[in-house]
């Protein structure tokens, strides 16, 4: 059975709306608790090897943080390729849920092992809130700010960095509820600000793309003539919609099929992907991950005033998606994924020079950061988004969950355990080193997308990357050239099925 649609070009020709700052609130807020539970863990460490609170050893919170960081690769995959089978909305619901009854429970935890299982389950929600959320996010925003959308939101995780560190401050301290329960209070603040957010996402609708992928076209038309009639109620008639699509309804590909696609198909996008993905997961982890000990052992800052240097860093991390990200939809996603990986890289190799002559006080060290992550922010943000576009819509999700697996297994594990090694030698050119391996990684990392990511800008999904079940698309990796946000097509040549004519024409 062919179905014929023309409810993409119906969601990107929408203009911005309060419909869409819903999506974005309810959606985007799971970086902000993804923010909020590292950020939280790392503040309160200290306070969990108190005898009056569960007496871990310093071990055992390096534990607790790599089974957080283990449970997010396993959720990502579990729930990423389940997100392409049943559906965004049910996923980002489940794995919601999933988030806020194991961070509850963490607060409520007696001893080392049931915090131990709390927080691979903490990470396990928050692993596929990535493949649910991302996926939904570009299926329902206009082509044309999807980059700066798609920034915005990832680099939303800093404001749950702050709100983490100033949840610390404040709750740790004696006056208020002090180190025996405050920690606890963190953590059920935290399921608490998950239920008022499952609340709001009740009212998301199921991505209309993906049921047109299934399937279920009468469900699709209801759900974006709901979307059109309200957005057009704040803006007034919406300008007609030109171009249609039409999909074959196959099977959802299986575990083959996207390996297939992703070694074969679109084999330079996967390698970009990879690089982009562990790169920048190394260079945030081998900063964030020994933040507390460079400012502890080298500029001697006091354990309880550590969480006050967050917030800088957090600025620096907030501002750089805002300020940068409209860029990656006027200038490009090649050039501004260079500029902003191989800039950052610089910035960090330069830090790490004046951090081993000795030139940086805590507060400059601090303020080095901020300004190199304003670039890495921006960076990292991007990854998460040219993994979430070049893909087919059948097999979205899958591909985030997995180059997400693999940055974040790669990065997340090797970079704390390097770097903890070379701050415990005390030496600061030994930490130099570790800069400059992470300087290097994104600088090759942003040569390589130069070279060979894709000309998303302003380009709707599936002419990015044809749906598997797309009719009479080509099955080939080089995509026509876009000017001035308009694709190129030569003669003969179909992408989705659009016909030079600008319609596409689908039987």
């Amino acid at each position: 059975m062919t179905i014929s649609s023309d409810i993409p070009a119906r969601l990107d020709r929408l203009p911005w709306s309060r419909w869409h700052w819903r999506i974005v609130i309810a959606l985007g807020v799971a970086w902000v608790l993804d923010g909020l539970e590292v950020t939280l863990v790392g503040s309160i460490g200290g306070v969990l090897e108190r005898p009056d609170t569960l007496g871990l050893s310093a071990g055992q919170v390096g534990w607790a943080g790599s089974l957080y960081i283990g449970g997010a690769v396993v959720g990502a995959l579990l729930f990423g390729r389940l997100t392409d089978h049943l559906g965004r909305k049910r996923l980002f619901l489940l794995t919601l849920a999933v988030y806020m009854l194991a961070t509850l429970a963490t607060g409520l935890a007696p001893g080392f092992g049931f915090f131990a299982v709390c927080r691979f389950l903490t990470g396990l929600g928050i692993g596929g809130e990535y493949a649910a959320i991302n996926s939904a996010i570009d299926e329902l925003i206009p082509a044309r700010v999807r980059g700066r959308v798609n920034l915005a939101i990832n680099g939303s995780f800093w404001l749950g960095a702050a709100l983490g560190a100033g949840l610390s401050l404040v709750l740790l301290d004696p006056h208020v509820l002090g180190p025996v329960y405050g920690w606890r209070a963190g953590f059920v603040l935290g399921a608490v600000l998950a239920v008022a957010i499952l609340l709001v996402r009740r009212d998301v609708p199921e991505s209309p793309r993906w049921l047109l992928a299934h399937g279920r076209a009468d469900e699709a038309h209801r759900i974006i003539d709901a979307i059109e009639a309200e957005v057009a109620a704040e803006h007034g008639a919406l300008a007609p919609a030109s171009g249609r699509i039409a999909l074959s309804g196959a099977a959802a590909p299986s575990l083959r099929e996207v390996a297939a696609v992703l070694a074969r198909r679109y084999r330079r996008r996967s390698v970009v992907a990879i690089a982009l993905m562990v790169s920048q997961a190394f260079f945030y982890n081998a900063i964030f991950f020994t933040y507390a000990l460079v400012l502890t052992r080298f500029h001697h800052v006091p354990d309880a005033r550590v969480a006050l240097y967050i917030f800088p860093f957090a600025l620096g991390n907030v501002l750089g998606p805002l300020l940068l990200g409209p860029l990656f939809d006027r200038i490009g996603r090649r050039r501004m994924i260079a500029f902003t990986y191989v800039l950052s890289g610089v910035g960090l190799a330069a830090t790490g020079l004046a951090f081993m002559a000795g030139w940086l006080d805590a507060l400059t060290q601090a303020l080095c950061w901020s300004a190199v992550f304003f670039l890495a922010s921006a960076a990292a943000s991007s990854a998460y988004l040219t993994v979430s576009e070049v893909f087919p819509l059948e097999m979205r999700a899958q591909a985030i969950s997995v180059f997400y697996a693999v940055g974040t297994g790669a990065g997340g594990f090797a970079a704390p355990l390097l770097f903890g090694l070379l701050i415990e030698s005390g030496s600061r050119g030994a930490v130099t080193v570790g800069y400059a391996i992470g300087a290097a990684l994104v600088i090759v990392a942003g040569l390589i997308a130069l070279r060979h990511a894709v000309d998303a800008e302003r380009r709707p999904l599936e002419d990015i990357a044809p749906p598997l079940g797309a009719v009479h698309h080509e099955d080939q990796e080089d995509q026509p050239p876009v000017v001035d946000g308009v694709q190129k097509l030569t003669e003969g040549s179909v992408s989705a099925g659009m016909e030079p004519s600008g319609e596409r024409r689908m039987s």
